[in-house]
């Protein structure tokens, strides 16, 4: 007679930076190795021109090599060919020949672009109309980005179950799955939108018994687990990822817990690293200089229109289209006045040929990083001449309203249980943007010795296995 088989709780937490996947067997939390060498796949898809798709590290890896430094060259989409007849008869009492003239449309294509990388689509699920992201002329469905994500940790849990003598007949068809507590967007059902995307790119991936939970109180089980105690405590877990601030007030039991409230904004990493491009490198791509050249009867003066340039340099993944002449005339109008910022213009025009967008934000995410651990630090960009010291003074000064809107929501969030900061017994710290140290700081002043730091990056993928694996979650 054969011993049966333990069953098991799988948690995926599909993020917008990151993902993660844990198993739990009942007693202990596995983390599954995603990546060679660690469980923190970064959430991002490359597709090629023959639609062929990579995903995690090897997206990234895939579009550096293929889009960085390479000189982007646009032309217009090739819509058809149209015939026309002029109606006249000739001189030899025939019809005059047809012409025939292409037709150009008004999409933008890159020749030379060898695939597209997709980085944060989670940030998008909420949004209605739901977009489709355009891929060599073909759209795509936010769900097709998705998929092949999950399609990987699927493979990567059942491998590591194949290793796992006790779990070799454990099927991987359930999951119980993250997300926020409210997805961005502006319509009133932008949750309930994004939950059917993801639950749909589940059932493709084949999830197809799946729950789902909310973040910050996985992040929370998490913690329960790894740190039993019988004391009875009020506890506010502040979950501060690459795209959503997520908190939730629950009490604890000696045996359970009880939500109290939870609560939720479109606040995260991401949004600091646009911040931090527009502080420090915008001024020296050429923000706020002025654009001399001749006119009719006069020369003109007026502000350089780098508005223009803002949200396509900040949405790394569509900068290409800065390669049109309405964006690089002007460009080169400047750098030949040869005054005394040409250098900016011509870090900008360097930055659109070759295609360095997301070598910026990579940068300042290192950046960012590094300002966690050290008081200031060098920001290097070789390719764009670009080298200065920045402190982390620096850093607060730039990310001050972020700190505001993160004190202002932990606020929030107790208000709306009716608790002062004094009835809070533990704060649980987690997520990526929660190791910043002013953001450490403001939950330190206002929960002076009751603040802990959990898993920073694992924690929710953990607290889904165990919710998983107990029955905790909505289906």
């Amino acid at each position: 007679m054969t011993e049966k088989i333990k069953p098991i709780g799988i948690g995926i937490d599909y993020g917008t930076s990151n993902s993660t996947a844990a198993i739990f067997d009942g007693v202990r939390v596995h983390l599954m190795p995603l990546e060679k060498s660690t469980a923190i796949m970064p959430s991002a898809t490359f597709i090629d021109k023959d639609f062929q798709i990579t995903t995690g590290q090897n997206a990234i890896l895939s579009y550096i090599k293929s889009n960085t430094g390479r000189k982007v060259e646009l032309s217009a989409e090739l819509l058809g060919e149209g015939r026309t007849t002029t109606g006249q008869t000739g001189d030899h009492g025939l019809p005059e020949e047809a012409s025939t003239n292409k037709i150009y449309g008004h999409s933008i294509v890159d020749s030379g672009q060898t695939g597209r990388l997709f980085r944060g689509i989670k940030r998008l699920l909420g949004r209605s109309p739901t977009p489709r992201l355009t891929v060599f002329t073909r759209p795509f469905r936010l769900v097709a980005m998705i998929t092949p994500l999950l399609l990987r940790i699927r493979k990567c849990i059942q491998e590591w179950l194949l290793d796992q003598v006790q779990f070799q007949n454990e099927a991987v068809d359930h999951a119980c799955i993250g997300h926020p507590v409210n997805f961005e967007g502006s319509e009133s059902d932008q949750n309930r939108t994004a939950l059917c995307l993801l639950s749909e790119a589940y059932d493709h991936a084949g999830f197809t018994h799946k729950s789902f939970y909310p973040e910050p109180i996985a992040a929370t089980l998490s913690y329960l687990h790894a740190n039993p105690s019988p004391i009875e405590q009020t506890m506010l877990t502040v979950d501060f990822g690459g795209g959503t601030l997520d908190l939730c007030v629950l009490e604890r039991t000696q045996d359970d817990f009880k939500v109290i409230a939870t609560h939720g904004i479109a606040l995260g990493g991401d949004h600091i690293d646009q911040l931090l491009f527009r502080e420090l490198i915008f001024p020296l791509l050429g923000k706020g200089e002025r654009w001399k050249r001749a006119g009719e009867d006069r020369e003109i003066e007026t502000a350089f229109p780098f508005e223009e340039y803002e949200e396509l340099l900040l949405n790394w993944a569509v900068s290409y289209m800065l390669n049109q002449n309405k964006y690089t005339t002007p460009l080169m109008q400047k750098i030949q006045s040869g005054d005394e910022n040409t250098d900016k213009f011509r870090r900008l025009y360097d930055l659109i040929k070759h295609n360095y967008s997301y070598l910026v934000v990579q940068t300042l995410k290192e950046l960012k990083a590094e300002l966690s651990t050290q008081h200031e630090t060098y920001l290097d960009i070789p390719e764009l001449d670009i080298e200065l010291v920045v402190s982390r003074e620096q850093f607060e000064k730039i990310i001050s309203e972020v700190l505001r809107d993160f004190k202002q929501a932990v606020q929030e969030t107790l208000f709306k249980c009716q608790l002062s900061p004094e009835q809070i017994q533990l704060v649980v710290r987690t997520g990526g943007s929660s190791l910043i140290p002013s953001v450490r700081e403001i939950l330190d002043s206002l929960f002076p010795g009751k603040v802990v730091e959990h898993d920073p990056f694992t924690s929710v993928a953990a607290g889904l296995a165990i919710a998983e694996f107990n029955g905790l979650g909505q289906l």
